[in-house]
């Protein structure tokens, strides 16, 4: 089934219910694909579907057995100049939701959420996830409960000590262009969050929230 298209089509989707075709799903499956059969997902499930003749409707058909891949973990990060980038790349490796924050050293603020939403689903089409990871509303570092929170360390590029894998953790942290400031460090560092070494090198943003996903033991 792998050449067979995947749309998410909301996370309301049951077995036997029709629901209307938007222009954009139509033209995607009619002159692109070519085709009229595919599969939907949302909310972990993914279910087989069939444009009707019309091309006004979908058919939502019987359940696949397809589990989704996605996990349980929250990536934390400050918007950066490839915002999008950091999603596309965080979205495959299967997060479950994003939480942006304010930092001290974040330069990009205005960020377009609704096109950030776009390429978060498109990513999870692209990728076999059955669910779409949330885009939370933002945050100031201030108010984001750090003691439960792994962060990538940059310090470990200036000869720290810090682990490369964490076992059983559900929040990550990657920093700006820049990095964390001193207070920052402090504030981690006081609330008992976990820093973790993401190697020698500073990387940058949308890479270091790949890399750190990955350390992961979940």
């Amino acid at each position: 089934m792998k050449n067979i298209p995947r749309i998410y089509l909301g996370d309301n989707l049951k077995t036997g219910t029709q629901i209307s075709a938007s222009k954009d799903v139509v033209h995607y499956l009619k002159h692109v694909m070519r085709c009229s059969d595919f599969v939907v997902f949302g909310a972990g499930h993914e279910f087989s579907a069939s444009l009707t003749a019309d091309g006004k409707y979908i058919d939502i058909g019987l359940q696949t057995e397809h589990i989704d891949p996605s996990n349980d973990i929250t990536l934390m990060f400050s918007p950066v100049k490839r915002t999008d980038d950091l999603l596309n790349m965080a979205t495959q490796m299967g997060v479950c939701a994003f939480q942006p924050v304010i930092t001290e050293r974040t330069i990009v603020q205005h960020i377009n959420w609704d096109r950030m939403r776009k390429i978060v689903i498109e990513a999870s089409e692209q990728s076999n996830r059955n669910s779409v990871p949330l885009i939370l509303p933002i945050k100031k570092f201030k108010d984001i409960d750090l003691s439960n929170v792994v962060f990538a360390d940059e310090r470990a590029a200036y000869g720290s000590d810090l682990p490369t894998f964490i076992h059983g953790a559900k929040n990550v942290f990657v920093g700006p262009e820049g990095g964390f400031s001193d207070a920052e460090f402090d504030a981690f560092d006081a609330a008992g969050a976990k820093g973790i070494s993401l190697g020698r090198t500073i990387l940058r943003a949308e890479l270091a929230a790949a890399i750190a996903i990955s350390r992961f033991i979940l």
